[in-house]
């Protein structure tokens, strides 16, 4: 799919931004429509990707991609953390297709890398329903039924994440399912600042030439909302040296970044999931 001479990123915003540097910029990309959007204290840009042509040329599936910019991951004793959790979850639920139903959210990653330890950081802030619908249904009849799972890494496992997140489809038979995983960057000024928010599945691994099994409705049978956070970059950016090839740079403070972007994550996914829920009773129910 992938026709680009710039550098690799997971974030469809930096795709087309590079796009628009390099000397295709010169023409219309058919099929790709991107546009920049204040939103409250945060800006807000969204890619909608609509042609094989557009796909080609970003490196990216069709779908829309819509990315929160923030100053940074805000902690949870922040005036601001609020929200930054509100106009998340307002981007989110737009974006969860499917009916009625089960939601399956999945956090990819490997909890003992910290940049790849986004997906177990955002669910463990997920409140999982399914199992309290079943056995108090009065009591929780007004919380969408959700279930979490971290399937872990193949290295740790000996098995793919996409087998094991396809086997809980086959046996829960979600409406939906929500991935969140760490992704790769190419704007330093974005790193670790970024959310982006996607209808089109994800590829793990994909942005540092890890490749694994799509995370899609096509393979699983059932709509894919993905929820990224740009943790690396290519090391080779800063130098263009050979030695730097297979290096990736991460911010020093990773370990409270990933903290304070899986608590927002967790939040929002819960707080689009559950609309009877308002921010303080979340607090009170996880904290």
């Amino acid at each position: 799919m992938e026709c680009r001479t710039w550098p690799r990123t997971d974030m469809a915003s930096e795709a087309h931004r590079l796009w628009q540097k390099s000397a295709a910029a010169l023409d219309r990309l058919n099929g790709v429509k991107a546009e920049e959007q204040e939103a409250g204290a945060f800006k807000v840009f969204c890619v909608q990707i609509d042609s094989e042509e557009g796909a080609k040329a970003l490196g990216k599936p069709c779908g829309r991609y819509v990315t929160l910019e923030l100053p940074r991951f805000f902690t949870r004793g922040d005036e601001e953390f609020s929200a930054a959790v509100a106009q998340l979850a307002s981007l989110l639920r737009p974006l969860l297709r499917g009916s009625d139903g089960l939601s399956l959210v999945v956090g990819l990653g490997n909890e003992q890398i910290t940049p790849d330890a986004l997906g177990p950081a955002a669910v463990r802030q997920v409140f999982p329903t399914r199992h309290l619908k079943q056995s108090e249904t009065k009591l929780f009849s007004s919380f969408s039924e959700v279930a979490v799972c971290t399937p872990g890494v193949l290295g740790a496992t000996g098995i793919e994440s996409a087998a094991q997140i396809a086997a809980f489809c086959a046996s829960l038979k979600p409406a939906r399912v929500i991935v969140v995983d760490a992704l790769a960057g190419a704007d330093p000024e974005r790193l670790c600042r970024t959310v982006q928010l996607a209808d089109s599945g994800i590829a793990p691994g994909s942005g540092v030439g890890n490749d694994r099994a799509c995370l899609s409705e096509a393979s699983l049978g059932v709509p894919v909302t993905a929820i990224g956070v740009p943790t690396v970059i290519d090391a080779a950016l800063f130098g263009g040296e050979t030695s730097l090839a297979q290096l990736f740079v991460t911010p020093r403070d990773i370990d409270a970044v990933i903290r304070a972007a899986g608590r927002l994550i967790g939040y929002a996914i819960d707080l689009a999931l559950h609309p009877g829920l308002n921010f303080e009773e979340l607090v009170e129910l996880l904290e």
